[in-house]
């Protein structure tokens, strides 16, 4: 029975060879030894191939890694053959053949139509859009000599991410280079045509210009490192010097043309710094007289122009956020903050940044009589269910003759930060409030944190201070920014300042931190000189924010936009813990647009020269399909230097039209309604 038992338990098909091997053996028996040396080398052979089986089944992660890159970069090199070996022409055939035949740009539609070069051209670019490279660096960036560290394919920030930020971040006591490091804005027009490969800045409007004529002997790049502050640039590098000469030999090279200036986004204030530098004596200024600007320059075309702040720089100097950052923390909940492959990346980006003084040029100016108080705010009754806002009469009713309006169904946007969403949205009454100004910081802990930032020498107490003051206006941002980081504000405070001028004549005001406040000082004395407010409206614009503390550590940064804060409604203002407005995705309507639609519209105490203004707004629409880019109708930040409707206006300007003739204003939003609710002495 055992014998049975021992027989019977193989249940595969090895056990039924064993059976007619016993039978062959027991019918044979003289073939025996035969048997026995053929089964063996049977058996040997099956166990060969058993081992050759399991070998041919075998197949690890390093074989399918492997098995992916080559065909990632086989299927790569051959979509690559195929583009360089299809004609030119194909892309935009097979564009047309779905959406039908392209409008032709405006360059070539203006060139049928006999414009011509005329006036000068300069570019001013705004804050990260002009590239930097490196000339002096530190041992880890061997090999980097005159390299982009910034713009271009950003390979350096990949390849040794830590070397890449201690190079792009300056002194922290100075606000100039750290030593040992030199990096310089690269020269030309190549320093800001494209971003990077494939996403344009200039390139789109210099490729309009050259078709009615513009060739580089007609067009100037003012670039500059942004970085730095605004008179830094003519102290480190002579940035302004060299805006000067390149105008002066543009209009003497050009039959006595005067210049159109285009800046966009922060090259807006940077501008507006250099036309009092100009005017102002020398060694402060360049000496070239208070009529030099009305020799020069023709018009000032400002694309995206932030002149008033937005509260974007806000929220990145105080927990180096915005909208974007906040969504992604929502999806992978702390992975920015640790310490994730050696890289606790908010915290560099934090410490690198508040090193740039330039940031500090546009935290919102004004005050409270400009952005609004606790219960007010200028676009109170904006809607948010579409893109453009309701009467503003409906919402809002003016109490007296400061600008204070009570709001019965809008958003508070004067609150551009609150620690909680019921704080956002309560009446200013019932809110508690611990005045942090006075508040005694905790310990420094600076020592213990691998990644230092002035949040260190805080505490658990300083922070709490911070929160337990709950709401904060754009009268007191200037202090929380002072509390949470005094050497950054310190630097700030000797090149910015972001008041309201009592009296333009007071001296203090001939000083360079005032120029770039368009309500601290004087425009030129250029009675025939032009100024646009040139920008896209139709997209949700950063406003006004939710905040929450981080769990309790002392090496993180320790507040954060609270995503989770909802509005409630599909059409809410409030979503992802940030409040939204008009404007061109990054500057509210409010900023880009008041001085020309107020502040300095006909003659006023900004503008005593009577310069005529214009209002050019540019509704958004997104590109109906891939195939058309970025879009031809974006009102987005960057995206608007492609907008037909923009290009087409500035070519009109640069070949001689005036203000009147491009038809004057062109207004979607309710910029004017919303200005008029400002009481600003005028």
């Amino acid at each position: 029975m055992s014998f049975l038992r021992r027989r019977k338990a193989p249940q595969n098909p090895d056990s039924q060879i064993g059976k007619d091997d016993d039978n062959n053996i027991n019918n044979n028996e003289t073939e025996k030894p035969n048997r026995k040396q053929t089964g063996g080398e049977t058996n040997n052979n099956n166990n060969n191939n058993n081992i050759n089986n399991r070998h041919i089944k075998k197949w690890s992660c390093i074989d399918s890694c492997c098995w992916l890159i080559g065909f990632i970069c086989s299927s790569w090199w051959f979509l690559l053959f195929l583009y360089n070996a299809m004609p030119a022409s194909f892309p935009q055939y097979v564009t047309e053949a779905i959406t039908g035949p392209l409008p032709d740009p405006p360059g070539v539609k203006l060139s049928k139509e006999g414009l011509k070069v005329k006036h000068p051209v300069v570019f001013v670019p705004g804050i990260v859009t002009g590239g930097l490279e490196l000339w002096e660096g530190h041992q880890c960036a061997d090999g980097l000599f005159r390299k982009r560290l910034w713009g271009g394919t950003f390979g350096e920030l990949y390849k040794r991410p830590l070397c890449w930020v201690e190079h792009m971040s300056l002194d922290n006591e100075t606000g100039l280079d750290p030593p040992g490091i030199r990096v310089r804005p690269v020269s030309g027009l190549v320093a800001a045509d494209y971003f990077a490969p494939g996403y344009f800045v200039w390139a789109v409007l210099i490729a309009n210009l050259a078709h009615i004529g513009y060739e580089e002997k007609t067009m100037y790049m003012a670039a500059y490192d942004w970085r730095i502050s605004f008179q830094n640039t003519e102290v480190r590098d002579q940035s302004l010097s060299r805006i000067k000469s390149n105008i002066e030999l543009l209009v003497a090279t050009n039959g006595g043309n005067k210049v159109v200036v285009i800046p966009h986004s922060m090259g807006v204030l940077y501008f507006l710094h250099f036309m009092k530098w100009v005017e102002a004596p020398a060694p402060m200024g360049g000496g070239g007289g208070s009529d030099w600007c009305a020799k020069h320059i023709k018009a000032v075309m400002n694309i995206g122009g932030p002149f008033l702040g937005v509260p974007k720089a806000v929220a990145g100097l105080f927990s180096i956020e915005a909208k974007d950052i906040a969504v992604a923390r929502a999806f992978a909940p702390g992975v920015l903050d640790k310490d994730v492959f050696g890289l606790q990346t908010l915290q560099h980006m934090m410490r690198m940044t508040r090193t740039w003084d330039s940031t500090m040029s546009m935290i919102p100016k004004g005050g409270d009589t400009i952005w609004g108080g606790l219960d007010w705010s200028p676009e109170g009754g904006f809607s948010c269910s579409a893109k453009k806002s309701k009467n503003n009469d409906t919402h809002a009713t003016l109490q007296d003759g400061k600008g204070s309006m009570d709001i019965t169904n809008g958003v508070n946007y004067g609150r551009i930060i609150s620690f909680g969403k019921e704080v956002a949205e309560v009446h200013s009454s019932k809110i508690e409030r611990v005045d942090f100004r006075g508040a005694v910081k905790g310990n420094n802990f600076a020592n213990n944190c691998d990644v230092w930032i002035e949040y260190h020498e805080m505490g658990v107490s300083g922070v709490k201070a911070v929160a337990d003051y709950k709401v904060y206006t754009a009268g007191s941002i200037l202090d929380l920014l002072h509390f949470v980081a005094p050497k950054l504000m310190a630097r700030g405070g000797a090149h910015f300042s972001y008041g309201i001028a009592d009296d333009l004549d007071d001296q203090k005001y001939k000083h360079y931190k005032y120029w770039s406040n368009p309500l601290e000082t004087k425009l030129p004395d250029a009675p025939e000189m032009e100024i646009y407010s040139m920008y896209g409206v139709g997209i949700p614009t950063e406003r006004a924010y939710v905040y929450k503390l981080t769990p309790t550590a002392e090496c993180y940064i320790p507040f954060q936009i609270d995503s989770s804060a909802e509005g409630g409604k599909e059409d809410s203002c409030l979503k992802g813990g940030v409040f939204s407005v008009n404007g061109d995705e990054t500057v509210p309507v409010l900023s880009a647009g008041f001085m020309c639609a107020k502040g300095w519209r006909g003659k006023t105490r900004f503008n005593p020269s009577g310069i005529q203004t214009y209002v050019r707004e540019y509704d958004h629409a997104p590109p109906s399909n891939l195939l058309e880019g970025r879009g031809t109708q974006s009102g987005a930040h960057v995206d608007i230097m492609g907008n037909f409707a923009l290009i087409e206006d500035v070519l009109r300007a640069a070949a001689g039209a005036t203000g009147e003739e491009l038809g004057g204003d062109r207004v979607y939003s309710d910029i004017f309604k919303w200005s008029e609710t400002i009481n600003l002495q005028l």
